[in-house]
């Protein structure tokens, strides 16, 4: 690999090139100059008021939490996380973290779309639930039950010897997959972690050499800090194989100077896990993963047509910060990230008119992630949720530290995509259809 080559992998792993990439496409939207679609930015007040009134009525107070997998846990107000802290009861406050990490990675993970069709029954409460909301209790309770742990003695872990050993039954299973109730991309979402699996034995610094778990990334972020704690019990061994010696008093240790930005962690992320994404595009074969071409960029630079949007990664990052914040961490420059390019989010901006079809013969067969269609949509939608966040701030008279995107995202916008989707379509599906495979939405 050249220098070149790695200063552009390098570039194209940061929100930066992001927002950067799909800027240039929403100034070419904006003058009609793509072949799908363009942007008619008289609605934006209109889509920032609609998504104000989902916003006051979601959390009145403006009391927002983030946008991430966590709330997803939480859905109709069952107290799963309660229930998970009680089974943690006596850890660390280090190895609470990485057990959250380990949960949330496989998690988000397994959250790309499910598809109208699919459901997953709750045992424990009697519910039913479907899309991101059944993905997310179906992961809970597999975490729960020890499906990503090698060792029975110790389920509440993931790690790798247990997600490269993961099978297509052993998924579907936890799935309630059948011939009634299939579930899009499985084999897609089996592939990731088996993936993950092996790329955790290869980033020993990151996940860990002896026992490598995502949950070890915890340390590393903290490594990261500006002021890495000293006083963290690190032990791998004691009470119960967690690390705790019997007559170890367990203080939370003070980390209130301790900070990281957004996008150092995001960074990590996409060198941990990049290995993991399907071979799609490559860089002197290094997987770029979420990254896709678009041929408007009028170039004789191959590299300027990539479009990166690493949306399962920076949801991945967004669902990080809570774990590092519970050890008092401060998570600096959030509005580095940006909004998510998936379906609710984009299905905001064309269900309202903010984005308009101009070949509208794409609604009649479902499209591949990496069509140009797909990638314009996609890419639009990064751009169109900046705008959003910032009419959304002016009507509010809130600034972006008090209303930072990730918020917004929450309260928000992703909600409004789904509501508006519930009401104009019967199966609640997105405006347009994506051929799934499990590892992109």
């Amino acid at each position: 690999m050249n220098n070149a080559q790695q200063q552009l992998i390098t570039y194209l792993r940061t929100p930066v090139a992001i927002r950067e990439r799909c800027d240039r496409l929403f100034k070419l939207a904006c003058t009609d100059s793509l072949p799908y679609f363009y942007c008619d930015l008289s609605q934006l007040d209109k889509v920032a008021s609609y998504v104000i009134e989902v916003i006051q009525e979601q959390y009145p107070d403006l009391n927002i939490p983030f946008h991430s997998r966590w709330r997803h846990f939480e859905v109709d107000n069952i107290p799963r996380l309660a229930e998970l802290e009680q089974k943690l009861a006596g850890l660390t406050p280090l190895e609470i973290a990485q057990t959250k990490f380990d949960l949330v990675i496989v998690s988000v993970l397994l959250d790309a779309g499910a598809g109208a069709d699919w459901q997953y029954h709750e045992s424990e409460t009697g519910l039913v639930f479907r899309r991101s909301e059944g993905l997310a209790v179906a992961s809970f309770r597999m975490f729960c039950q020890g499906t990503f742990s090698s060792d029975p003695a110790y389920p509440l872990q993931a790690d790798a010897q247990a997600l490269k050993s993961l099978t297509l039954e052993n998924l579907a299973q936890g799935f309630q997959v059948n011939q009634d109730n299939l579930l899009l991309g499985i084999e897609g979402r089996l592939s990731l972690l088996q993936r993950l699996g092996q790329s955790l034995s290869g980033f020993p610094q990151m996940f860990g050499k002896s026992h490598p778990r995502p949950g070890n990334l915890v340390k590393y972020l903290l490594d990261l800090s500006t002021s890495p704690p000293s006083s963290f019990p690190l032990s791998t061994t004691g009470v119960a194989g967690w690390g705790i010696q019997a007559t170890e008093k367990l203080q939370k240790p003070s980390l209130a100077k301790s900070q990281l930005s957004a996008s150092k962690i995001l960074t990590a992320v996409l060198e941990g896990l990049g290995n993991i994404w399907p071979g799609r595009l490559a860089i002197a074969n290094v997987n770029l993963g979420d990254v896709w071409l678009h041929p408007a960029f009028k170039v004789e630079d191959d590299s300027e047509h990539y479009v990166p949007f690493h949306k399962l990664c920076q949801w991945l990052t967004y669902s990080l910060f809570e774990p590092l914040q519970e050890l008092g961490m401060e998570i600096t420059e959030l509005e580095q990230l940006t909004g998510l390019p998936e379906y609710r989010n984009g299905g905001l901006c064309l269900d309202l008119g903010l984005l308009k079809l101009k070949d509208t013969s794409i609604l009649k067969e479902p499209q591949l992630p990496g069509s140009v269609a797909i990638v314009e949509w996609r890419a639009l939608t990064v751009s169109l949720l900046d705008s959003i966040a910032a009419a959304i701030r002016q009507q509010l008279k809130m600034s972006p530290q008090k209303l930072p995107l990730v918020k917004i995202l929450q309260g928000g916008t992703w909600t409004a995509g789904r509501k508006l989707a519930t009401q104009l379509r019967v199966d609640g599906s997105p405006p347009l259809q994506i051929k799934s495979d499990g590892t992109v939405f």
